[in-house]
Parts: structure tokens; sequence; C-alpha cells
């Protein structure tokens, strides 16, 4: 029974061995078709990428021998074009060559002429002076008289015509002096005008500051609004934050006070630290920093002007000024024009030139605290001049450059001249564009105003007015008329800086047409 078992059991195990070797001759059959056909694959792959690689191969080439063909022929329509300037060039320095040989050979010719002609002259000359001298002789002998005789009948007949001439002359001159007076009196502002030349700047009561971002200003304000509130209270100012962007904006009549409070705002943005015990001490620092600012101001002018002998008060007061600005001109630079258009006038007509400028230095002193007094600024100044123990001569110099009283003396006129000058030469003041325009029309309509008049333009900001007249009813003469009857007219009705030309133009167009 056992030995039947085992039997059954071994011809099992043969049976499960034949299948596994049959199964696994037959797996590596399949395999090795497997192999065969990956490996036909991999060669038709191969292939195909030679054939590519070749293809790609022929198509760069040719298109490397395209271009190559192609900047070949650039390069020699390049040269072609290159030579063909070069030879434009080699005939255009050819004809010069030619030209200039042609015009040297035309000197020389010239040159001969010259010299044939300056032979004759000479001959001509020689043979004149001969002829005189004869003529001389018989002139002599007819007359009886010698030369010197002649010579003086003639004289004292010259000398006649010459008393009755200069008698006329005289009559003339006197007649003009008037005309002279005036003249001389344009001549010597517009000597001192032209010496004198300065810039101004544009008035102002607002100062605009420009921030990093606009993150700054939530730090300006500060928690509930205490940083910007502890700047106003310590400048004194005005701090206005919208919606400009990046840019905040100081306002203030007092331009001391602004000038501190933008300093102090700009050196708290750039330090980045903005609280109340920040704020106080960089207002501070900035105060005291104008303050020797304003006092290095005054002592500069004074030492430029070369006048001495100021209160220290007063040095202060002109450095003020620096800061100060009335219809848009700078009082500071305004002050130094005054000085020296006083005192260029008053050197040309013989009076004191340092006394000239003292006073017109002074002269607005007043407007350096206009805003913290009552009254005008001249009489502020002048009390302010004489509690400084400034001369009478120039307080009344301050206090009558506006005609408020009676000025004292020649160098007070002059003043008020040099002021008004000062105040009314173009471009120191800003004018609003209504008044431009106003004041344009009103020289066009004075123009107009007149008969024979076809157009009138002015132009150069009103500096300039062109008439164009009818030819047919102003003649030549009567245009120089025409342009001083309207000079005249402008001058009695307009009130006007500095002066106003008047070009009247006479045209004649003739016009004909060949058939």
């Amino acid at each position: 029974m056992e030995h039947g078992l085992l039997t059954i059991i071994l011809l099992i195990l043969i049976i499960i061995g034949v299948t596994v070797i049959f199964y696994l001759y037959k797996k590596t059959k399949e395999l090795r078709l497997e192999a065969e056909k990956l490996s036909k694959e991999a060669k038709e792959v191969l292939q195909n990428n030679i054939k590519e690689a070749e293809n790609k191969k022929r198509e760069i080439l040719l298109e490397a021998k395209d271009e190559a063909i192609r900047l070949k022929s650039e390069a020699e329509r390049e040269i072609k074009e290159r030579r063909i300037e070069i030879n434009r060039l080699e005939q255009r320095l050819l004809r010069k060559e030619e030209n200039l040989e042609r015009k040297l050979e035309n000197l020389e010719k010239k040159e001969e002429q010259i010299n044939q002609k300056k032979l004759q002259i000479d001959e001509l000359k020689a043979k004149l002076e001969s002829l005189i001298q004869e003529k001389m002789i018989e002139i002599e002998r007819i007359s009886g008289l010698t030369s010197e005789e002649a010579r003086n009948i003639l004289l004292a007949e010259v000398e006649k015509e010459l008393d009755v001439e200069i008698a006329n002359k005289v009559r003339e001159a006197q007649m003009k002096i008037k005309e002279e007076s005036e003249k001389k009196s344009r001549e010597i502002l517009s000597l001192a005008i032209q010496r004198c030349a300065v810039d101004h700047t544009m008035e102002s009561t607002v100062s605009v500051i420009t921030l990093p971002n606009d993150d700054m200003k939530g730090r300006i304000i500060g928690r509930e609004g205490r940083n910007i509130r502890s700047f106003e209270a310590e400048t004194g100012v005005e701090l206005i934050i919208d919606d400009t962007p990046e840019a905040v904006t100081i306002s203030s009549f007092d331009p001391i006070r602004r000038e501190i409070a933008r300093r102090s705002l700009e050196k708290l943005i750039l330090d980045g630290r903005i609280h109340p015990g920040r704020i106080e001490e960089t207002v501070e620092k900035s105060r005291k920093e104008l303050e020797q600012e304003i006092k290095e101001y005054g002592e500069a002018v004074c030492l430029e002007m070369g006048i001495a002998n100021f209160h220290p008060e007063i040095v202060r007061l002109i450095g003020r000024l620096k800061f100060r600005t009335s219809y848009g001109q700078n009082i500071y630079q305004h002050s130094i024009e005054v000085a020296h258009l006083a005192g260029i006038m008053a050197s040309e007509l013989g009076l004191d030139a340092a006394l000239a400028k003292r006073g017109g230095l002074l002269h607005d002193i007043g407007k350096a605290v206009d805003f913290e007094m009552e009254g005008s600024h001249a009489l502020i100044g002048a009390d302010l001049a004489k509690r400084y123990k400034e001369s009478p001569v120039v307080v009344n110099m301050i206090a009558a450059h506006h005609g408020e009283v009676e000025p004292m003396s020649l160098e007070a006129i002059l003043v008020q001249a040099a002021d008004a000058v000062s105040a009314s030469r173009p471009g120191a003041r800003r004018e609003s564009l209504e008044t431009y325009i106003k004041r344009l029309e009103n020289l066009e309509k004075i123009a107009l105003s007149f008969e024979g008049i076809d157009k009138c333009f002015a132009i150069q900001a009103g500096r300039e007015i062109r008439v164009i007249v009818k030819p047919d009813q102003i003649d030549d003469i009567m245009t120089q008329k025409l342009a001083r009857d309207i000079a005249k007219r402008i001058e009695e009705s307009l009130d006007y800086p500095g002066e106003i030309k008047v070009c009247v133009v006479r045209e004649i167009r003739s016009v004909e047409y060949a058939k």
C-alpha cells in the first residue's frame, strides 16, 4: 500500500516537473521572439533617426549656402556703392581743383590789370599836378593876387558863412536842451538798469514737501493725530495732508515760520523718527539754523554793497527779507537791486552814492515785520530805522519812497525812482492774465483810433506795438508823425512799466504779370 502511494506521488512530481519545464521552455521562446521584435524596432528607429539627421544636415547646409550667397551679394553691392561714391567724390575734387586753378589764373590776370592801372593812375596824377601848377600860375597872373592873398579872402568869406551857421546851430541847440534833458535822464536810468540785473522768485504762501511714499503721511499724522498737532503747535503753520500722492503742503503767511516748518519736516522725513519729542527738538534746531542763515544773509549783502555801521538788528531784518516776497518779487533781491540802481544814478548825477545805496537797501526794511505790526511798510521801516539810530536823511528816504511823506533830499527822490524801476522792469512782478490781455487790448485800441490805420498788433508781451498803415492815405513823412502821436497818446492814456516801442510800417507792393 505504501509502495503504491509513493509511486503515485512520484508520478505527480514527474508530471509537475514536466509541466514546469514545458512552461519555462514556452516562456523562453516568447521572450526570445519579443527580444527579436524589439531589436528590429530599435534598428528601424535608428535607421529613421539617421535618415532624419541626414535630411537635417542637408537642409542646414543648403541654408548656410543660401546665407553665404546672400551675404556675398550684399557685400558686393555695398562695395559697388562705395566705389560709386568714391568715384563721385573724386570727380568733385577734380572739378574743384579745376575751378581753383581757373580762379587762380583769373586772380593773376586781375593783379596784372591792377598793376597796369596803378601805373596809369600815377602817370595821370603827375600830369594833373603839373596842370594844377600851371593853372595856379595863370590865375595869379590874371587876378594880380598871390595864392596867399586869395586864400585869405576865401577864408574871410567862409568865416562869415560859418558865423551865421553857428548862430543857427546855437539856437537849435537851445531849443533841444529840454528834449535832451529828458533823454539824458532816460539814458541814466537805462545805464543803471543794464548794470544791475538780479533774479526774482514767485510769491507763495505755501510750500510743498515731497514724500518718499504715501505711508509717510500716516507717520506724520501719528496716533490720533498727536504728531501733526505737535508739529503745528511748535511751528505755528498749518500742515495740509490731502489726496495729493506723495506730497504734503505747509501753509502760512509768515515766510519765516513756513521756512522753519519746511526744513523741520524734511529733516523728520529723512530721519524717520517722528514723535512729539523729536518734533520739538528738530523745530528748535531748524529755528536756530535759520536765524544763523538770516544773520549771514544780512552780513553778506552789507559786505557786497560796501555799507557798514549797521545795527545788528538791522542786519537781521535785512536777512529776513530773503524769505519775503511781494507780487512775486523777492524783497531781498529787490532791495539789492534798488540799492545798486540808486547808487549808480547818484554817481551819474554827482550825488552821494553811498547814502543813496544805504537808503535803497533799507527802503523796504518794514516788510520784514509788516505782518506782525500795524501800518504801512514804509512807515514801519522808518520807525525801525529811527529806533536803531539811522540818520534822519535815511529815515526820510525809507518813509518817502512811496510818497507818504515829502522827500527831504535828492537821494530820497532817486530811491523812489529806483524802486519804481525795479518793480516795473519786465518780468519783475507777476501780472494776472486778465490785466495782461486788457493792457494789450488798450494798446491796440489806441493805435486803431487814428485815421489811416489798416492793422495793428501788440507784440513782445506789450513792449512793442506794430502799426500797419494804408499806403494810399499815409505817406512816408507822415509815418514818423503818426508814430510820435501814438506814443504820446499811450503815455497820456495808459499806466505801464518800462517802455513801449511804437513801430509804424508803410508797405507798397506793385505786381504785374508778363503774358
